[in-house]
């Protein structure tokens, strides 16, 4: 028995989020599980680095199982496209330690959010982005987002995964990066997130590149001076995009 990590990459629209639930429902977790008992696994629950909402994408969640596998690591990675379904699929895998954890071992966790301001659908690229039918001001999001980087309390951005949790996190960087004319991506590293954090950050840093927020009131709201509007982002725009297991420097 050998203990697998594998980095997953999934198309999150047609999901109900990663974390299996009823039979029925269409999940991430549910996915992945029923093609490895096609290849004769029988565990009971793949463990997970983070459970991504309904909608939300990724292209580096790390997942873990144990597995009698008699084959080279390569095989079982199309061993398992093979039985996965198009929006989802295994990008590597290798064997870990049994006592790996792909959650609790995880020192930082990174999400690229996707905005386009265009007035005009294109359903091509909207699934994966959010689109906003206004412009932004590119120097306004960038001083939103020199305000983020910090350990400290980020309640102002959700809640804890478990009631009574901790809102304490540290954020090692965030930044905004132009790729076109319209698009934008925000990038964001911390050790773990809220429930919606992301989502959260990026609605409020979009008020301010509307100017509908200064940069001055959303400080005060970060250091939960105030109280900030309500609102997310759409899932759409938001992967995960890597998880980070060796200790920051």
């Amino acid at each position: 028995m050998e203990r697998y990590q594998i980095i997953l990459a999934y198309d999150g629209t047609d999901f109900l989020g990663y974390q299996r639930q009823e039979p029925s429902t269409r999940t991430v977790q549910l996915s992945v599980e029923k093609a490895l008992r096609k290849l004769g696994w029988t565990g009971n629950s793949i463990l997970c680095a983070g459970r991504t909402d309904t909608g939300v994408h990724a292209t580096g969640q790390v997942i873990t199982f144990d597995h009698e596998w008699r084959h080279p690591d390569e095989a079982l990675l199309r061993a398992l496209n093979a039985h996965l379904p198009s929006d989802v699929a295994v990008r590597a895998v290798r064997k870990v330690s049994p006592e790996f954890h792909p959650r609790f071992d995880a020192h930082r966790r990174s999400y690229c959010y996707k905005v386009v301001t265009d007035a005009i659908p294109h359903p091509l690229r909207d699934r994966y982005v959010w689109r906003l039918g206004f412009p932004l001001r590119f120097d306004l999001l960038e001083k939103a987002a020199a305000l983020l980087p910090g350990h400290y309390d980020c309640a102002a951005f959700g809640s804890p995964p478990k009631p009574e949790g901790s809102t304490i996190r540290k954020i090692y960087g965030a930044r905004w990066e132009q790729v076109s004319e319209n698009e934008y991506h925000f990038h964001i590293t911390a050790n773990a997130f809220l429930y919606h954090m992301v989502r959260r950050i990026v609605f409020l840093q979009t008020l301010v590149g509307q100017g509908k927020m200064t940069v001055e009131e959303l400080k005060a709201g970060i250091n939960l001076e105030a109280t900030m509007p309500g609102g997310l982002a759409s899932p759409s725009g938001l992967s995960l995009t890597h998880v980070d297991y060796e200790s920051p420097r």
